[in-house]
């Protein structure tokens, strides 16, 4: 499996493209706000060849949708989320005026609810899909077991975790899960965050001050 990522800019989020031999694709948290974004995300899509199957959210909050209706509108995928998230989505509009800025396009609705182990296949390829409540009360992480990795959207990154006092989030529940759902995984595994540099599970489990 191959990995691009992108770094976005209204808030930085990364963005992921995943794909395989088959050329068949997901993409991972579209956070294209600017024009410029949303070309450079669809060049890359259309000059390797890829066949995007699926759009995953790993949670609905406004700087991981941005691009869903870019998404819908240029290659006819809806997001794929946790339903528990959904409310967000109609938040999103107000989210953006407290920030300061107006969406340029409307949220558009989910396409399918994903649940906790459910199976995301393209080409040769399968994720996982974990549900880590905390964060978001739908905040799920994208697992590759062949592969040794995950995107975990907001719920783990190197040296800290996801931030918990937004309307749904629940520190202790976070925690919780983090050690019940991921630290159970191999140290080795790489997580793919959704902002900052990637790390492990392990070096997360023996250094991320709040497990300590």
């Amino acid at each position: 499996m191959k990995i691009k990522r992108f770094e976005f800019n209204m808030f930085p989020v990364n963005c992921y493209i995943l794909w395989d031999e088959t050329k068949e694709a997901v993409v991972i948290d579209p956070g294209c706000f600017y024009e410029e974004e949303k070309q450079a995300l669809k060049k890359f899509i259309l000059s390797n060849e890829l066949n995007v199957k699926h759009l995953l959210n790993t949670h609905l909050h406004l700087d991981h949708i941005f691009g869903n209706p870019f998404m819908l509108k240029e290659f006819g995928l809806s997001a794929e989320a946790s339903q528990a998230d959904e409310y967000w989505i109609e938040e999103a509009p107000k989210q953006s005026r407290m920030f300061g800025f107006q969406l340029q396009e409307p949220p558009v609705p989910l396409g399918h609810y994903l649940h906790d182990g459910d199976i995301i296949t393209f080409g040769n390829t399968t994720l996982e899909a974990i549900h880590v409540p905390g964060h978001s009360p739908g905040s799920l992480v994208f697992y590759c077991k062949e592969e040794n990795c995950m995107f975990s959207g907001d719920v783990l990154f190197q040296g800290s975790i996801g931030r918990a006092d937004l309307t749904g989030g629940n520190f202790d529940e976070l925690i919780e899960h983090i050690c019940s759902r991921l630290f159970v995984l191999p140290n080795e595994t790489v997580v793919y965050p959704g902002h900052g540099a990637p790390t492990t599970i392990g070096m997360e489990k023996a250094e991320n001050p709040f497990f300590r």
